[in-house]
């Protein structure tokens, strides 16, 4: 087990079930996320017989559109699973100053069990500064640099929800990762770093690729499981993907004609692929759905608890014995 599970387990089981209902060759991210959601709704039930209610608080800095799509619905979700929202709209002109004191006092706050900071903040912010004033242990984006060390070590509590996402939808897959050939093309913090080092905890042999790299080509064309997040449409060509490899796109662009579309080629990459993500309905609402796992998991810390398979447990220590490194 490890320190990602301590306090909320998920039961890959009813995953599993969910992932077994997609069409052909589809990575289902909506039918897995729903799955997902069931479980984080019925542990904010066991919670609320507790008489606690965890709680996600939002915080947006100007008027990014794209943002505010994003907020509204990670509230929503929120609303859908019986956790408590919200949404704090701070103006453009703030400073980092003011900033990073409100920040402090979401912190100070032992009814705040979640704190999310939207990016992008405005230019003249600092966000990293100001996603390292976050509570680590309120960090339900798992960006603070400690959270993002604990990672590195083996031990993280909140992992970032996109790359945590993709991880569990390739695990309800039945997506075997020993000793494969894993390519990571992006190298941001948000997804590519943590995204690799997930693969690399899970035994897989795995290449970050970004815009320096020569033959981008070669290095997709040996890959079993690919994991693109470039924002540039259409990047990885069908003719590239090795048969029977898995592919998840986080790209979400417009095509010329106005659809939505990912980093890969989707046709062409489904004909030689064993699975791909759909775009959209595919890492999308996985990320959200893990946004709202991350809240209960940091919730049932903050409060010294673990539920597993619908129960609660006090003793938390005793029950999840050494972690596996």
């Amino acid at each position: 087990m490890t320190a990602v599970d301590t306090h909320f387990q998920v039961d890959l089981e009813r995953l599993r079930r969910a992932a077994e209902q997609a069409e052909p060759k589809l990575l289902d991210g909506k039918r897995i996320s729903q799955a997902l959601l069931e479980q984080v709704c019925e542990a904010t039930e066991l919670l609320g017989e507790r008489g606690i209610v965890p709680q996600l608080n939002v915080v947006r800095v100007g008027n990014d559109p794209a943002s505010a799509i994003y907020v509204r619905h990670k509230i929503r979700a929120c609303e859908n699973v019986g956790i408590g929202s919200s949404h704090i709209h701070l103006p453009p002109q703030i400073t980092q100053r003011d900033l990073l004191a409100k920040l402090e006092r979401l912190n100070g706050d032992d009814a705040v069990n979640g704190i999310l900071l939207q990016l992008p903040l405005s230019e003249h912010h600092n966000p990293n500064e100001a996603i390292a004033a976050i509570d680590p242990q309120k960090d339900v984006d798992g960006f603070h640099p400690g959270n993002l060390g604990f990672l590195m070590a083996g031990h993280a509590e909140l992992e970032p929800c996109t790359p945590r996402g993709i991880m569990t939808m390739f695990r309800a897959a039945g997506v075997d990762f020993k000793g494969k050939r894993a390519v990571v093309i992006g190298r941001s913090m948000i997804v590519g770093r943590p995204m690799a080092q997930m693969l690399v905890r899970a035994h897989a042999t795995v290449t970050i690729c970004h815009r320096y790299t020569e033959e981008l080509a070669e290095h997709v064309r040996n890959a079993d499981i690919i994991v693109v997040a470039t924002g540039v449409p259409g990047l990885i060509k069908g003719e590239w993907i090795k048969p029977g490899a898995v592919i998840a796109d986080v790209g979400m662009n417009r095509s010329e004609d106005g659809k939505l579309c990912g980093d890969v080629e989707f046709d062409a990459a489904r004909e030689r692929a064993a699975l791909i993500t759909p775009v959209p309905k595919g890492v999308g609402p996985m990320t959200v759905a893990t946004l709202m796992e991350n809240t209960i998991r940091a919730t049932c810390a903050h409060h010294n608890l673990a539920i597993r398979g619908g129960e609660v447990y006090e003793d938390v220590d005793a029950l999840c014995g050494p972690l596996d490194q």
